[in-house]
């Protein structure tokens, strides 16, 4: 079977679909990554054959305006590669490719944020494109696939097939203290790779450092080149650079970061709590979904607690989960039902099984 999967935005989306997509490539199935120029060097780091079908990145909500070209890149692209499967998020493109071609749609939602329903909305913004190629409604998908552990899924979520996430990052030389847990304890800050970590004004990432270290704790940060160069000098013996974050996270005790999905998840995955200080809405999504379950506290850095500097309510909210049990306790639960949803050879076999002309 020809599978493709259709990604654009964040390079957390090819980490996010990494793994369905090598469990088919690993069963034997053909694949193809149709992505935008700015995630393809993440396509190859994780070994997946990725095409570029748009010179700049796809941002979120803007559909209606990048539609018609994205979906002409994919019209292209299948005139040589006519696949028997597409898999897409939640842009209606890869469903309206799919319904042109009259082959099976699945969704596979690759962040753990609760997911609402966007649908009469999304076929609105491209109602011209549907006109244009005659297709009459887009189908529902042929299966829905959340990596969002059901506990953290909202009331009124569309119903889905849950599978378990596995982590994928970038990798690197490994050396002995990335993988060995600490005497003490250890705090990782973390922003992914969307943007310099703390980097939010009102903020200052030596102070935290300096009141982490106070408690007796190990800081680590996990860093883009770009942010290593920055903070680097400044904070004296910590170690920051580039850390495969499936590989340091069982060693940690505690993450601070913006609300990455990929990030969360695979925190999430390794048991570690979180304080989360979201720069933009969908890093809030994820952080109050993860506080509502007691897994982590979120900090608003433009609405201080009263009386308190943003430093000062960070440090507080690091404080308050590395002295109380309970925000692990309930991390460890979510962890442990992420271990028992279907693994993505398993979720495999429902595409395999779908109907194809």
């Amino acid at each position: 079977m020809k599978i493709l999967f259709t990604i654009g935005g964040s390079q957390a989306i090819v980490f996010g679909v990494a793994p369905l997509a090598s469990a088919a490539r690993n069963a034997g199935h053909e694949i193809l990554l149709a992505a935008d120029e700015p995630l393809m060097e993440a396509a190859e780091a994780v070994g997946l054959p990725a095409v570029c079908i748009t010179s700049e990145r796809m941002r979120y909500g803007q559909d209606s305006k990048t539609a018609a070209v994205r979906l002409d890149a994919l019209l292209k692209l299948t005139e040589s590669w006519a696949p028997d499967l597409v898999v897409g998020g939640l842009s209606p493109v890869p469903r309206v490719l799919a319904a042109h071609l009259k082959v099976p749609f699945v969704r596979h939602i690759w962040h753990i944020a609760p997911v609402g329903n966007r649908g009469r909305e999304m076929e609105a913004e491209i109602q011209p494109e549907l006109e244009r190629l005659g297709v009459a409604e887009l189908p529902d998908p042929a299966l829905f696939i959340d990596v969002c552990p059901p506990s953290l899924r909202g009331p009124g979520s569309p119903p889905a097939r849950s599978m378990r996430w596995f982590p994928r990052v970038r990798q690197c030389r490994l050396q002995p203290w990335m993988y060995t847990r600490p005497e003490g304890r250890r705090v990782l800050i973390t922003s992914g790779t969307r943007a310099l970590m703390l980097d939010t004004p009102g903020s200052s990432l030596r102070t935290l450092v300096d009141e982490l270290t106070g408690t007796g704790a190990e800081v680590l940060i996990a860093a883009l080149p770009g942010a290593a160069e920055r903070f680097g000098p400044e904070l004296g013996d910590v170690r920051i650079g580039w850390i495969p974050l499936d590989v340091v996270a069982p060693t940690c005790d505690l993450a601070v970061h913006h609300g990455g999905a990929t990030t969360a998840a695979t925190l999430i995955n390794a048991g570690v709590p979180q304080l989360i200080i979201p720069d933009n809405g969908f890093g809030e999504a994820v952080a109050r979904a993860l506080s509502g379950f007691g897994a982590a506290l979120m900090v608003d850095p433009h609405r201080p607690e009263a009386g308190r500097t943003p430093d000062e309510t960070i440090a507080a909210g690091c404080r308050e989960i590395l002295s109380n049990p309970r925000y692990a306790e309930r991390t460890r639960l979510l962890a442990e039902e992420i271990a028992t949803l279907p693994a993505p050879a398993e979720v495999l076999r429902e595409l395999e099984a779908l109907p194809t002309p």
